[in-house]
């Protein structure tokens, strides 16, 4: 629509001349959707949920936008002469602030067209803020503080980009029961098609995704235990079996999309690269890693390990071996490898390495709960499951029964509160073997028997999750090879002939 030649000198009274570029702006579209709105009130709900008055661009619309929001939220009626009250005196193009209003009520634009007009003000709003972010980068290069090194400018501003591209969405709010339904119908078809009938991501491990139905999309997943029970051989073991069987399909817009497996970014604050490679090609080459890092193998073992490092090569596993890293880096790092690479599951080994913001002087339990809650909105905002570490206080040691519980981690903060499944991994052998009697006994011959029957087993006790059961999966561990796997139990064997 077009307004007239007084509403076009108003308008160039409105904003400031020169012959600098102005920023992007639309005058005519906010007095447009203003003027529906002043005309027929019900033109506010189409855009309410997504336009704020910070959105437009010419100070007085900010003005006018806010106070008729609060007329309307209140069940009041905000036309010009409603509105004439709450506003200040202004001469805009001439024109006294009612004046002004009773043009934009008399050139309205139709109620239909109202949700357009909010979604090209919310759009010019968004690429004003990436020019004042492009802004600010700039003065801050040029006039950065002394102890300001160049890392944290780029996370603020990667930060703030993030906090563009969320802002920059019209999605969200209530959506009818029917597109719900949809979704997760859909969810169980893929679940049927997949290799194993799972919703979720499978770990590799069958017990285990039996018990959770696989890694779930935005879950935080802690993986908890004493130092020895296995936690990193086992989260290892979970991103290999998931980036080895990593497939996807193009979609009809030409992306990809993945349909079974994942790919995997891996923190690992604790190991390198390097130490985090030999103990998945010791793995995957059944050679125990000590004597990979010695180069004691023979010929036949160093072809196993030519060939599992061939295949190793292809998959979708990215590491990170930066340690100390705080929050704040590691989102922006999960961020940046999501939008170049594609990302499906994210490990962090261990939650107790990382650090929280540098502003904060609360504590350790505060920190970890910056963290833990920080990873959450990460699992989120990303859309990939995230399975945290955790180590687990020493009061697990002065019980006789050494079966890990969730109130071996309430003194870490909000890690119970914020996860939405808790697993802790657990070797009895481990502690067994260290009560060994004197060889001869009548105790070291019962020793003897115990340790046979707990050897290679580890419990994955499962204390909590959100969308399923609890409880305990036996599941099989080779320690020389820090290899876990599934169980072969009696139930799950194929009948015997004759039987």
């Amino acid at each position: 629509m077009a307004f007239g030649d007084n509403t076009a000198r108003a308008l160039a009274n409105l904003q400031p001349q020169g012959n600098f570029r102005q920023p992007p702006n639309n005058i005519e579209a906010e007095q447009a959707l203003l003027g529906a709105i002043l005309v027929n009130n019900e033109a506010f709900y189409r855009v309410s949920d997504f336009l704020e008055p910070k959105h437009f661009f010419e100070p007085i619309h900010q003005t006018v936008y806010e106070i008729t929001a609060q007329l309307v939220r209140v069940g009041k009626v905000a036309t010009p002469v409603t509105l004439k009250t709450f506003l200040p005196e202004a001469d805009i193009g001439g024109r006294t602030l009612p004046q002004y209003l009773a043009m934009l009520a008399a050139e309205a634009a139709s109620v239909i067209n109202a949700e357009d007009y909010g979604r090209t003000i919310y759009d010019l709003a968004i690429r004003r803020s990436l020019i004042q972010i492009g802004e600010d980068m700039v003065n801050v290069a040029y006039d950065a503080p002394v102890d300001m090194p160049p890392r944290v400018q780029i996370e603020e501003a990667e930060r703030s980009l993030y906090g563009v591209a969320e802002l920059g969405r019209y999605d969200g709010g209530f959506q009818r029961f029917a597109d719900a339904l949809f979704t997760a119908v859909d969810m169980a078809a893929n679940a049927y098609k997949r290799d194993g009938g799972l919703s979720g991501v499978s770990t590799g491990l069958s017990d285990i995704d039996k018990m959770m139905g696989g890694l779930q999309r935005s879950d935080l997943i802690i993986v908890a235990g004493r130092p020895g029970m296995g936690k990193t051989a086992l989260a290892t073991n979970m991103a290999f079996n998931i980036a080895k069987n990593y497939r996807a399909e193009t979609q009809p817009d030409g992306t990809l999309a993945t349909v079974d497996g994942g790919i995997v970014g891996f923190f690992s604050l604790e190991m390198s690269a390097e130490q985090l490679a030999t103990r998945i090609i010791a793995e995957q080459a059944e050679i125990a890693s000590y004597k990979i890092r010695r180069g004691d193998i023979s010929e036949q073992e160093f072809v196993r390990l030519s060939e599992a490092a061939r295949v190793m090569q292809a998959i979708p596993l990215y590491i990170d071996e930066t340690g100390g890293i705080t929050i704040a880096q590691l989102t922006a790092r999960a961020r940046r490898l999501k939008r170049q690479r594609g990302l499906d599951l994210l490990v962090v080994d261990y939650i107790q390495l990382l650090s929280g913001s540098a502003r904060r002087n609360d504590g350790r339990v505060q920190e970890i709960t910056e963290i833990t809650t920080g990873l959450k909105a990460l699992a989120k905002e990303l859309q990939v499951p995230i399975i945290a570490l955790s180590q687990l206080s020493r009061q697990v040691e002065s019980r006789d029964d050494k079966r890990p519980q969730l109130s071996d981690l309430r003194e870490s903060g909000s890690i119970e509160q914020d996860a939405d499944v808790v697993v802790f991994v657990f070797r009895e052998e481990y502690y067994h073997k260290n009560k060994e009697p004197r060889p001869g006994t009548e105790e070291h011959i019962k020793w003897q028997t115990e340790m046979e029957q707990i050897h290679g087993r580890a419990e994955v006790i499962i204390g909590k999750q959100r969308h399923g059961p609890t409880g305990t999966v036996q599941v099989h561990f080779e320690a020389q090879y820090t290899r876990f796997g599934n169980l072969a139990r009696e139930d799950y064997l194929p009948e015997r002939p004759g039987e």
